[in-house]
């Protein structure tokens, strides 16, 4: 203990004023590492002004800086009794003695350096002007490349989970890594002008923005889209306000925020920033929602669309979410000639009762679109420029999955399916598999089954669902009895277009990019890694028999375009990612939003023949990611292309 002979007869009085008391600082308490050097100890005289007070704890900063920017001199001191002690302001100088400790509340999650068990010796000053550390334009900037020195240059790596920060507990180079600037800043009061919101508020109104310094991946919806080995770690997340108020659960992506004054903190996996009050949306983008596609059918070979969308579960005894489901088709889509879906329930919804077909959900699904109206087509109802749409009769086909195998909701038996336009398309030549009989690819190419799974009894698919190849041919394609439209003469010169409908293992139990592993656990990375060798493995069959084969793998493959799996599908297979085949530019290829990233699970691969048709088109359509969160319908985005066949 530091505590002096002439300390001990000052301390009779107490919380006597004094001038100065020597003691632990608290930038020796918080040190040059993610961890406390003094983690553990008892410390005594730590003296600091209050610049905030919460419902379970004040924090304090140092009197005098410690000027090293490895270092915070803010610190938070645990305890209810103190943050409830209502002669203890904001501005007060305090003497406290405490115990230093390093609190997670999972193993997942990075340790906060906290004092505990606090006990106040002296209030040596009153009324303290309190200046928040300044971030953005001026003050200090957040890295916009790296997380941590230990994810080795990529927080997307494979194999990752090869080392805790706990363990390692670096040397910060908050010049250099996200973690270690916010960690420098840990237990400080700041304030960020100009912020802006880049995902939507979860449940508690937790939403994550970037304020007015640099950033990188901005999309044109002021978002931040991520890329590979840049997961955005400029971006902060804005928790609970300190007053008590409540931040509002209807922001949006891009909408601006008035200033954010508040305490940096470490909770649930993420460095965050308690406001002293809630956030307010001081502007939001125009328009208010997306536009829809600009591609449409043109009814030809020359010009068939397709689009993908995972529906979320969609369930034909939710007849709101069916008809929102079916606006989407029409408005935003404008009705492709094939659609392919994922996420579709059997007909008894999250009941697990055996039930696994799903005719009742689809024919709801389709009666929905068709009975929806001659509406414009847009979706947002000003847009007048776009055709006619609804009123379009759709038929579907899909193979059901064994009970309670495809993973997702327990009882819903998820699965892949297509919807296609009875006027535009068919499957060529029929003959359906069923949930075990692997597809195969034969002489022409020709499908086995028409439609089939892919390899079912492979072990890659465990607890997953099957992806689903299929055949197609235009209406009309080859009958010598015709008109002689033009949409006749063009379906007679029409490939026959294959596609592959996947949903790949979801990514839960993924880490936090904010969390102790490095890089970053990417749950089920391994099972995608698998999943992309039989799926590429297929389509790559297609294509040793006609090279020039019209080919399209599409759907929901839970992955980023960078990532191994995906990566390795696209190699592997034969097809190209029709965002680089299309000139998606990179920030805009987003269809999900995940805490402070947009970004892409749902993709497009096609064939070289449709990569370097001049046609070839293909859109993002941002229903769902621009919305606020009671107006979505789906948590993943649509999109459409438009390919020449002929």
């Amino acid at each position: 203990m530091k505590t002096t002979t002439s300390f001990l007869r000052w301390l009779v009085a107490p919380l006597l004023v004094a001038t100065s008391v020597s003691g632990e600082s608290i930038a020796q308490i918080n040190g040059d590492h993610f961890l406390s050097p003094l983690n553990g100890q008892t410390v005594t005289n730590v003296t600091g002004i209050v610049t905030a007070k919460g419902p379970d704890g004040i924090w304090l900063r140092s009197i005098k800086p410690s000027r090293n920017k490895r270092v915070s001199d803010g610190l938070y001191t645990y305890g209810s009794v103190l943050a409830k002690n209502a002669s203890i302001s904001v501005g007060d100088v305090l003497v406290v003695d405490g115990k230093v400790s390093e609190y997670r509340t999972s193993k997942d999650y990075l340790y906060m350096t906290e004092l505990t068990s606090p006990k106040v010796r002296a209030i040596l000053e009153r009324g303290r002007k309190v200046e928040p550390l300044v971030i953005g334009k001026g003050g200090l900037k957040p890295p916009t490349k790296q997380y941590s020195g230990l994810d080795n240059g990529d927080v997307f790596a494979v194999p990752n989970n090869q080392s805790l920060v706990s363990v390692e507990n670096p040397l910060l180079e908050p010049g250099l890594y996200g973690l270690d600037f916010w960690e420098s800043l840990m237990g400080e009061l700041v304030t960020i002008e100009s912020p802006r919101a880049v995902g939507r508020p979860n449940k508690y109104g937790d939403t994550w923005i970037v304020g007015d310094w640099d950033t990188t991946g901005d999309n044109n919806r002021a978002g931040l889209t991520v890329s590979a080995a840049d997961g955005n770690p400029e971006a902060i997340l804005i928790g609970s306000p300190l007053d008590g108020t409540k931040n509002p659960q209807d922001t949006k992506l891009g909408d601006k925020l008035d200033a954010i004054t508040g305490v940096v903190y470490q909770a649930f996996g993420f460095y965050r920033i308690l406001p002293l009050t809630n956030i307010s949306v001081v502007e939001s983008l125009a328009p208010a929602t997306a536009p829809p596609t600009s591609l449409v059918s043109e009814g030809t070979c020359q010009g068939v669309t397709m689009g993908s969308y995972n529906v979320e579960n969609l369930y034909g005894g939710d007849a709101a979410h069916v008809q929102a489901v079916a606006r989407h088709v029409v408005q935003y889509m404008r009705t492709p000639d094939l659609l392919a879906v994922q996420e579709i329930q059997d007909d008894s919804g999250e009941t697990d009762d055996g039930t696994v077909g799903a005719d009742e959900t689809l024919a709801a699904l389709a009666a929905a679109i068709r009975s929806f109206g001659n509406g414009n087509g847009n979706g947002n109802g000003n847009n007048n420029n776009t055709a006619a749409a609804g009123g379009v009769a759709y038929n579907y086909t899909y193979i059901s999955p064994l009970n309670d195998e495809s993973g997702g909701a327990p009882g819903g038996n998820i699965r892949v399916a297509y919807l296609y336009r009875t006027d535009r398309l068919r499957l060529r030549n029929p003959n359906p598999g069923n949930a075990t009989t692997a597809n195969e690819v034969l002489p022409g190419p020709e499908l086995k089954y028409n439609p089939g799974f892919v390899d079912p009894s492979n072990a890659a698919w465990t607890n997953s669902r099957k992806p689903l190849a299929a055949a197609w041919e235009l209406v009309g394609s080859g009958s010598n009895n015709s008109s002689s439209s033009k949409a006749s003469k063009a379906s007679k010169a029409s490939k026959t277009l294959f596609t592959v409908n996947v949903h790949w293992g979801s990514k839960g139990g993924s880490s936090s990019l904010h969390g102790d592993a490095r890089p970053p656990v990417n749950g089920g990375v391994e099972a995608r890694l698998a999943q992309a060798e039989a799926t590429a493995t297929f389509v790559a069959s297609i294509l040793s028999e006609d090279p020039a084969a019209a080919v399209v793998a599409l759907g929901d493959f839970n992955e980023f375009a960078f990532a191994a799996p995906v990566a390795s599908f696209g190699s592997r297979s034969g097809l190209a990612d029709l965002d680089e085949a299309a000139g998606v530019p990179p920030a805009e290829r987003y269809t999900y939003l995940y805490d402070m990233n947009a970004q892409e699970l749902d993709h497009v691969f096609v064939s070289p023949a449709l990569a370097r048709a001049q046609r070839t088109r293909f859109e993002h359509v941002h229903a769902n990611t621009w919305a606020a969160y009671a107006d979505m319908t789906s948590d993943h985005d649509p999109s459409v292309a438009r390919f020449d066949i002929c």
